[in-house]
């Protein structure tokens, strides 16, 4: 009975399962059968605990991912682009991946999505969710169309980043900003969204992207920066910088999963409007830690690391209008004072 239940339900792909993966799974698992994609075989017994089904494959390795094809109708592709290069390799592998025709596969795969376009039509709406409220089970998002016998093409949710914006001297931006990343890893991001903008006109995905600035939680903060007294900026030199709860992030994912709009583009950012440095001393003073020293940006040129000093060089702020409105997203976390709040509790 369990092996039946598991072939009916609708099938969801996690491609990158780390952090906001595994928070993802609990929000997918109550509507959808799970499988994730790792490179690390070691890892299948707490995809299996977590009652994901593993699949091991490497995004470097083409050949590694034929077992993709037609597998699932929803991919959530939260792996990052290989560390060199201006060229997405590990998304353009994919996409050729999931554009490839498994019929036997799909019968099994895309049947339970059928029946899901159907509740769709006769009239499923969208609702107010929570980080803890998600619509999982319609696994197929709106709008999606076929024809009699046709396959519908894979609907994806790429986890992509605000750094694609490079430096926007502290100004409050939306989604229409034009792109101008100012190092190669954002490069990279830029490509792979191009990419799936490609794939979306082809018709062989449905792709909605999430640009995401830094994600934080209990596990995700800078404690071991400020227990090492890493310098910030002062004040005059400082740059704005966006949040994300991992929690919020992952149900915003899944809420793209099944109402994201083709090819479109939303900021999961929270509400906050901190500079780097005062993101810094309000977790410091929340774990009763010293505050990071200040610094004038001539100093951090010659003292702090380049990969991180590269996040000391952009500096702006995210207009979230669009998940509010469109997603009609209801953060747990609407800034990091809220979780800090909870904390201290």
């Amino acid at each position: 009975m369990k092996v039946t239940r598991n072939f009916r339900r609708p099938r969801v792909l996690i491609v990158g399962c780390g952090d906001v993966g595994m928070r993802c799974v609990p929000l997918l698992r109550p509507r959808a059968h799970v499988f994730a994609l790792t490179s690390h075989a070691e890892r299948s017994a707490e995809l299996r605990a977590a009652g994901v089904t593993p699949l091991v494959g490497d995004l470097d390795v083409r050949r590694s991912l034929k077992r993709l094809a037609g597998l699932a109708p929803t991919v959530l592709h939260l792996a990052p682009p290989q560390k060199t290069g201006d060229d997405d390799r590990r998304t353009r592998a994919l996409l050729a991946t999931l554009s490839t025709r498994r019929d036997g596969a799909l019968r099994g795969a895309v049947a339970p999505a059928v029946s899901l376009v159907g509740r769709l039509r006769r009239g499923l709406r969208p609702v107010r969710v929570s980080w803890a409220q998600s619509e999982t089970a319609d696994i197929v998002p709106d709008g999606v169309r076929r024809t009699a016998g046709s396959r519908a093409p894979v609907r994806l949710v790429y986890a992509s980043t605000t750094g694609v914006y490079g430096d926007c001297g502290g100004a409050w931006i939306d989604e229409t900003r034009a792109t101008r990343p100012a190092n190669a890893r954002a490069k990279r991001r830029v490509s792979a969204e191009r990419q799936l903008r490609r794939a979306s006109a082809r018709g062989s995905v449905v792709a909605s992207i999430a640009r995401i600035p830094g994600i934080y939680a209990r596990n995700r903060l800078p404690l071991a920066r400020l227990e090492k007294g890493t310098p910030a900026l002062i004040d005059a030199d400082d740059v704005y910088t966006s949040h994300i709860h991992a929690d919020d992030l992952a149900a915003i994912l899944v809420r793209l999963a099944t109402h994201g709009k083709p090819a479109r583009v939303i900021h999961a950012s929270d509400d906050s409007s901190l500079k780097m440095a005062e993101y810094f001393d309000a977790v410091a003073d929340a774990f009763g830690v010293a505050r990071a020293p200040r610094i004038t940006r001539a100093q951090a040129e010659q003292r702090i690391d380049p990969s991180l000093l590269s996040f000391m060089r952009e500096s702006r702020r995210l207009v979230n209008r669009r998940l509010k409105e469109e997603l009609r997203v209801r953060l747990r976390y609407p800034s990091v004072a809220d979780f800090l709040g909870e904390v201290k509790e």
